[in-house]
């Protein structure tokens, strides 16, 4: 993986940042952070040679500060037309004597974007058999360190163009085709890394909302409208639970929810960087699908890119991006490409102790909504202290508030000290995997 060096000629006002954030190496989720980890950025040369840019220690939640890396002009992510690839590419290393030491290659950099890279290590003194179908699914043990390698964006590399399917699966009695009662977001996915048939590939258990932003930083540009974005993860989203609904490859005899092959799923690289703002809108519309009228069944949201493929009756990344250029809406975006749809929200998200409750938490609101938050917000604070301690009076006051906007800022979210909807599952997220710890522990 190479890191492409900005000519002279290009701008010097063409920069992106990055945070890099470590969590430990456990079976439930990204649960403790690493404090005193030492992080090193370079950039690589065509000719393979590095040149370190950055060395930077994580604080108590994992994190480095933001730094600013240089990055190819911002047009160039928005130009169909560009063939250039419109983004940076650097090199990131882990050192700590007490975990296995990392390396990821191809953290992607465009311009006016923060990237958040994370980082999963795994402790040194881990003897145990290699693991191919948990949480990290990479071969670790008794290695000296890890290497991760981010491909490229698809709509930059070159991919398999996916294969047709029907977007509603015909679904008969007595053919022994089994779904689920109802569309529910399950808490976890797991991700097969190469095509359905390769039984050597191995499987990623991964959040569900941790692989939506996956897949859409892998397949769609951080730079593009907000309303594409929102398009474009709503797609993703609704073809993932059309995959969960219908239990397709697990009818199929598999043990894995979905592939990372074009060719049948989307693009999803173990270990690569996230951007910021696709980060925040997954957050909020992880549980959004569309659907036909009269029909469960999410719909199978197919597309391509528009530019190197075309697919009639499918959205097409470039048309959409066009479309929110134009100022359209998410929801006109998607129905100008599938028709009579309509969006529609999962009546369950798997593995929350409660529901959301329908409109945001701000200072002044009150009841037993306001007394979770804050309870969740306590316990999670024993991992994540920089969280301060609040009283469980089920008042949302301004110390409540503060420390959601601590819990925002840890976590990627807007720092608005607001529970909306996206706040609350993340809250509800993080501590089921603290309890969960400590439950382990």
């Amino acid at each position: 993986m190479s890191y492409t060096p900005i000519p002279p000629t290009m701008s010097r006002q063409n920069f992106g940042s990055l945070s890099v954030q470590i969590s430990s190496s456990q079976t439930e989720g990204p649960l403790q952070p690493l404090e005193g980890i030492n992080v090193t950025i370079k950039g690589i040369s065509p000719t393979g040679e590095s040149t370190i840019l950055s060395q930077l220690t994580t604080n108590s939640v994992g994190q480095t500060e933001d730094i600013v890396l240089e990055a190819p002009p911002v047009e160039l992510s928005l130009d169909q037309t560009n063939t250039q690839m419109p983004y940076s590419t650097y090199r990131v290393e882990t050192s700590s004597p007490n975990y296995v030491d990392a390396v990821v290659d191809g953290t992607q950099i465009f311009a006016n974007t923060r990237s958040i890279q994370p980082i999963t290590l795994q402790p040194t003194n881990n003897s145990t058999t290699p693991n191919t179908t948990g949480a990290r699914g990479s071969l670790l043990s008794r290695q000296l360190f890890e290497n991760i390698v981010i491909g490229p964006a698809t709509l930059y590399g070159d991919y398999p163009e996916k294969i047709p399917e029907a977007p509603i699966k015909a679904i008969t009695p007595g053919s022994g085709f089994i779904v689920l009662d109802s569309v529910i977001v399950p808490e976890i996915i797991i991700v097969h890394t190469g095509s359905p048939n390769d039984n050597s590939a191995p499987n990623y258990t991964v959040p569900f909302t941790d692989y939506i932003a996956n897949v859409a930083s892998s397949e769609i540009y951080p730079t593009w409208p907000t309303e594409t974005i929102r398009a474009n993860i709503i797609a993703i989203v609704s073809f993932t639970l059309n995959r969960v609904y219908t239990e397709w490859y697990r009818n199929q005899g598999k043990s894995f929810t979905i592939t990372n092959s074009t060719a049948y799923d989307h693009a999803f690289f173990y270990g690569r960087n996230l951007f910021d703002s696709i980060v925040n809108i997954t957050a909020d519309v992880f549980d959004t699908y569309i659907k036909r009228p009269n029909v469960t069944q999410p719909l199978l949201s197919q597309y391509c890119d528009g530019q190197k493929s075309s697919c009639p009756n499918w959205m097409t990344q470039w048309g959409s991006k066009s479309l929110g250029d134009q100022g359209y809406s998410a929801e006109e975006i998607l129905r100008y490409f599938y028709g009579d749809i309509t969006l529609d929200t999962a009546p369950e998200v798997e593995g929350n102790p409660e529901s959301y409750p329908g409109s945001p938490l701000t200072i002044g609101s009150s009841g037993s909504a306001v007394r979770t938050i804050q309870t969740q917000l306590n316990r999670i604070s024993n991992n994540y202290p920089l969280i301060p301690k609040v009283a469980v009076t089920g008042n949302y006051d301004e110390a409540t508030a503060e420390a959601v906007r601590t819990f925002q800022n840890i976590f990627n979210l807007t720092s608005d000290g607001i529970v909306g909807k996206s706040t609350w599952y993340q809250i509800s997220r993080i501590y089921v995997a603290v309890t969960k710890l400590a439950e382990l522990g």
